[in-house]
């Protein structure tokens, strides 16, 4: 199984968009995960949700917008109430992750295998075939 980030962008358009992406592929919806990390002691949210391959691929995308979003436990932000409201709409509910912050890796793609190794580990998304 071959699983790859596809970035969306940090903007409030563009979970808009991870939102249409989970009611239109609803019936390939694999996981949603809110990840959160910390820069300068202020903290912030990615939203990514998880598709299952079509037919007999073996491509899982896993649609993110990263770290755009200001987080708190304590007050829920509008962009994150649409991720959540989306997943309730279809059922569903967003795993919440604590990860590094991609600005410490020289490369995006680092950050992203970095990610991609704990989904893999914590058996969120299946191992490497």
């Amino acid at each position: 199984m071959i699983q790859q980030f596809i970035e969306l962008g940090q903007g409030y358009g563009d979970v808009y968009e991870l939102c249409e992406l989970i009611q239109a592929n609803k019936v390939r919806f694999h996981e949603a995960f809110i990840f959160t990390s910390t820069k300068n002691e202020q903290t912030y949210c990615s939203l990514a949700v998880a598709f299952q391959p079509v037919g007999e691929s073996k491509f899982m995308p896993i649609y993110i917008c990263r770290e755009g979003i200001p987080y708190s436990a304590e007050k829920t932000t509008k962009r994150m109430t649409l991720f959540t409201d989306a997943l309730a709409s279809i059922d569903k509910k967003a795993t919440t992750l604590e990860v590094k912050h991609s600005s410490i890796f020289s490369e995006t793609n680092q950050f992203y295998q970095y990610l991609i190794g704990i989904l893999r580990m914590s058996r969120y998304i299946p191992p490497m075939q």
